[in-house]
């Protein structure tokens, strides 16, 4: 199995887990929606099923499609991500340290060229 595929199958996995997550867990995901958006409960469980929804989508033929998704869904939940690194209350919530939430940031990009690789037909 090479990277490519490896990773495609890596993701297929953990999006629809997570995306699973924030509708069995949604408290732990509506701690980091930043106070400014709307809606908090709605855009957990519309990422959620957006995670699920791709990270399947990247097992068929839609493959190129659910990884430009992904990699729009990373982007646009990229606020939470910084919302929970700047926010001693989302941390609190989390029990997690401000070091941790940081260290998590360049994750996302990690994750956005992981599904960017599946865009590609080599």
């Amino acid at each position: 199995m090479n990277l490519k595929k490896g990773m495609r199958y890596v993701m297929a996995i953990l999006f629809p887990l997570v995306g699973i997550t924030h509708f069995t867990n949604s408290s732990f995901f509506l701690v980091i929606v930043p106070p400014a958006l709307p809606w908090h409960t709605s855009l957990v469980y519309i990422s959620g099923f957006f995670e699920i929804l791709f990270g399947i989508g990247l097992l068929t033929k839609y493959r190129k499609q659910a990884a430009y998704g992904l990699i729009l869904l990373l982007i646009a939940v990229f606020p939470a991500n910084i919302y929970l690194a700047i926010s001693p209350i989302a941390q609190a919530a989390l029990e997690t340290s401000q070091s941790i939430a940081i260290v998590r940031l360049p994750f996302q990009f990690l994750f956005i060229w992981m599904a960017y690789s599946q865009t590609k037909n080599t």
